[in-house]
């Protein structure tokens, strides 16, 4: 008697990856096909039906065993290994028996792992913790792909995946190939390829070449340098990248920074065999220009003054500000910005103005910086994009509309969005006149105050947003006003108000100009927050009870004690209000456009 074919899982390509069925909606990538063949031949049609049921059984309850905790406290199914990523609060409990049969790196893994406990005399440890980096190297990945990864490798199928993991936040977009998409591929190829989970790198390999004439030329240098990455597997995606990547617009500079050198020879080899010339397809800057761009890089804006002065070429020509943005620290944009030479809404080789890099930067402190030197946030790229779309294609929804503790910083993404959004909807930013020296005496000092209580307040409660404000109006390096020399925690060199007679000076004036900015750059760009900030500061006047003036002493004591207790009810009262700021947080972003999100509200108790 012939010995039975073994049991075979096999990839169902019908329905796997389609246009019209992407991997966010969790149907099943995998069937599992079972034959059955007697000495004769002939199939056993009741023993395929059963072998089928019996592996879909197991199939559901390996699955059922893996189970990814929010927290560390949440059950771990009898779980003895953990795998970590840093800086994410979830962690993927996993059974280290099914992962070293299902794969042979985690075979490696844990028995290397084994040796060691053996070799230093200890006994088999019960819980094992893995740090993700450690085992997977470097690249970037988020804890959705490894959940997809792991599911897999427990049930042969893929697993629902969280709404929004392959979402960007345009509403227009088909969600086939945005930046979220492509992400979620290539981390899961990644990973598939270190896991050593053939079949799963062969899939995703199909997925990301069926998609990738929808992807963005910038995007397709992520996923050329993950094909690299995975080596022989996936050679075929590497070939199609690179001859992509060839008759694209990007240019030599972008290559330079986002791939090995090796690929990149190859790009500009390939290009000059092929006679692409023209514009877009240039060859690496000139010297000059390279000097400004090291220049650039070592966050030395005065040595590219010096270079200036040679009279070689210009900011323009080198397309500093672009580079500046798109490689170097916010505070050199800045710098660079301060000079006034260079055009800021000046086109790239690729159609590309100063704020669509920034855009793709995606960091808020140069988005109103560029927006306040007369950036056009209704500028379009050649194919039609604005700042704010570029921005949004970028951005995971599942991370746009994640709740935001008050007092926590917001992330970079959604900020980078509101900024533009509000940007597009209003008018270029008129700064508040130079403050006027007619005010004299108190109704100044009052005002002063009354500024610095509601940065302070700004910095409590919305930190991203204040350093951003606060970056820009460059409040650091000016004197901060305080109630009195005897406040413990006052600056060594705070000015205080309370000296009399009270008399402008220099000092206060740039204090002053640097915190109205602030204010004006939180309405102008932050709104909500704003709006939280005049509820909690109408609320009593907190000026009045800092300012003692003149008082007696039982009425100084009677300020301080209640100034001291309104800094403590704001802590109290959002704390209390969370509860019901999630819930209508909730309820707003599930039915609502990113405009109508609030950030929360706040029932100050005087």
């Amino acid at each position: 008697m012939t010995p039975e074919t073994p049991t075979m899982m096999v990839i169902d390509s019908r329905t796997a990856f389609s246009d019209s069925n992407d991997i966010s909606n969790g149907s099943s990538i995998c069937c599992v096909a079972t034959t059955t063949t007697t000495a004769t031949g002939a199939e056993n049609s009741i023993s395929t039906t059963a072998d089928s049921a019996a592996l879909l059984r197991l199939s559901e309850n390996l699955n059922s065993l893996f189970q990814p905790s929010p927290s560390p406290s949440d059950s771990d199914n009898y779980a003895d290994a953990k795998i970590v990523i840093a800086g994410d609060t979830r962690e993927a409990a996993v059974h280290r028996c099914i992962l070293s049969s299902r794969s042979p790196f985690f075979r490696s893994v844990f028995a290397s792992r084994r040796e060691k406990e053996k070799e230093k005399g200890k006994d088999r440890e019960r819980m094992v913790k893995l740090e993700l980096k450690d085992i997977a190297g470097d690249f970037e990945v988020g804890f959705d792909s490894l959940e997809a990864v792991l599911g897999y490798l427990y049930s042969g199928k893929s697993r629902q995946l969280p709404k929004g993991v392959c979402v960007c936040v345009d509403d227009d977009c088909s969600h086939v190939a945005c930046r979220p998409a492509v992400d979620f591929a290539v981390e899961v190829l990644y990973l598939s390829q270190k896991f050593e989970i053939v079949e799963l790198v062969a899939l995703y390999q199909r997925h990301l070449l069926e998609i990738l004439d929808k992807v963005a030329p910038d995007d397709v240098l992520v996923v050329l340098s993950v094909a690299e990455l995975c080596g022989n597997a996936c050679e075929r995606l590497l070939g199609r990248c690179v001859d992509k990547i060839v008759r694209s617009d990007v240019d030599v500079t972008t290559l330079d920074k986002s791939l090995s050198q090796p690929i990149v020879k190859q790009i500009i080899d390939t290009r000059k065999e092929l006679g692409l010339t023209e514009p877009g397809y240039v060859e690496f800057p000139d010297k000059h220009v390279k000097r400004i761009h090291r220049a650039l890089e070592s966050d030395d804006v005065e040595l590219v003054r010096m270079l200036l002065k040679e009279r070689h070429t210009t900011l323009d020509d080198a397309y500093a500000l672009h580079y500046a943005v798109e490689h170097c620290d916010a505070k050199t944009t800045t710098e660079l910005l301060e000079l006034g030479i260079a055009d800021v809404n000046l086109r790239n080789q690729r159609g590309y103005t100063v704020l669509h890099i920034a855009a793709m930067r995606k960091e808020p402190k140069i988005i109103v910086s560029l927006l306040t030197k007369g950036a056009q946030p209704s500028d379009t790229t050649s194919d039609g994009r604005k700042a704010l779309q570029i921005a949004k294609r970028l951005t995971k929804s599942l991370d746009f509309f994640k709740l935001t503790e008050q007092g926590k910083a917001s992330p970079k993404d959604r900020l980078c969005i509101e900024i533009l959004e509000q940007a597009e909807r209003r008018e270029p930013l008129l700064w508040e006149g130079s403050v006027s020296l007619a005010k004299a005496g108190e109704d100044l000092r009052m005002k002063l105050l009354y500024l610095e209580n509601r940065v302070a307040l700004a910095r409590l409660l919305f930190p991203m947003e204040a350093k951003v404000a606060m970056d820009i109006a460059q409040v650091d390096g000016t004197s901060e006003f305080t109630l009195s020399k005897n406040i413990a925690d006052a600056r060594r060199n705070a000015v205080d108000l309370n000296e009399a007679p009270f008399i402008l000076k220099e000092e206060h004036l740039q204090r002053m100009k640097a915190l109205s900015r602030t204010v004006e750059l939180g309405k102008r760009f932050f709104p909500r927050c704003s709006d939280v900030l005049n509820k909690i500061m109408d609320a009593e006047d907190l000026s009045q009870l800092a300012f003692l003036g003149k008082d007696t002493p039982e009425e100084r004591q009677r300020k301080r004690k209640r100034y001291l207790e309104l800094q403590d009810a704001l802590t109290k009262a959002f704390s209390e209000d969370k509860e019901e700021f999630d819930r209508s947080t909730l309820s707003s972003s599930s039915s609502s456009t990113p405009m109508g999100r609030p950030y929360g509200k706040t029932n100050f108790k005087r």
